[in-house]
């Protein structure tokens, strides 16, 4: 049986890397995929500014969504952070927790039986000390999750709010890319050899889609995603 099958779904961030590779991934088990993006999608676009409260009212409102799958983000501006000035260093902040904290909030209002899904990053757990800000942002990002989840359980809401995770540089995204590039070099090699020396198996988009699809499909709760697997999150 396919859980997802005519559900209408909403992914922030669908136009490029993983929010890309989930909604192919969503449409392929049948759900009716609505993308928020500043630019147009292979999908049901909503144009729109993810960090606006407005933005996050409208859509949740319009779509009526089952599933909410957040996933948009800046690149961070690599540097260590005595480089970086605040507008830089925050840029992770004022992006990518802004659209989780507006679209949360407007979570609690779904159906009982909908689903969100969270994507954080391995920052959150490993910390990043050439991207600014970005590993506070991310696991800000996680804490939201369980604080939205503690909500609905108090208010016995019926919605469920779990984080993925990606607990490795992502190939074929702009993100892994930057990373990957800026890391190489403070070692002295190329992106591609940082990549292969660091890990054993690469991890990449459709690899993160699934996981993701699994957290709505509630076969998961909140995971952690390698090339080697998933393993489960506190």
């Amino acid at each position: 049986m396919n859980a997802l099958r005519g559900k209408r779904a909403v992914v922030t961030g669908g136009t490029s890397g993983i929010g890309k590779a989930t909604v192919k991934a969503l449409v392929a088990k049948g759900a009716q995929v609505t993308v928020v993006s500043r630019r147009d999608a292979n999908a049901d676009t909503i144009r729109g500014d993810v960090t606006s409260a407005e933005v996050a009212a409208k859509v949740m409102r319009e779509v009526k969504p089952d599933l909410l799958v957040l996933s948009a983000g800046v690149t961070p501006t690599m540097g260590r952070f005595d480089e970086l000035d605040w507008a830089s260093f925050s840029e992770a902040w004022n992006v990518d927790l802004q659209a989780t904290f507006h679209f949360l909030k407007q979570a609690l209002s779904m159906p009982r039986g909908s689903a969100v899904v969270v994507v954080s990053s391995g920052a959150a757990l490993n910390g990043s000390p050439f991207s600014g800000g970005y590993a506070g942002a991310k696991r800000m990002q996680w804490w939201l999750a369980d604080y939205a989840q503690r909500v609905s359980n108090e208010r016995d809401l019926g919605v469920r709010f779990s984080t993925v995770v990606p607990d490795q540089l992502v190939i074929g995204t702009t993100i892994g890319t930057t990373a990957a590039t800026a890391y190489g070099a403070m070692a002295g090699m190329t992106a591609e050899a940082f990549m292969q020396q660091r890990y054993e198996v690469q991890l990449d988009v459709d690899m993160v889609a699934s996981a993701i699809v699994k957290a709505l499909e509630g076969e998961t709760s909140s995971v952690a995603v390698k090339g080697t697997g998933l393993r489960a999150l506190p």
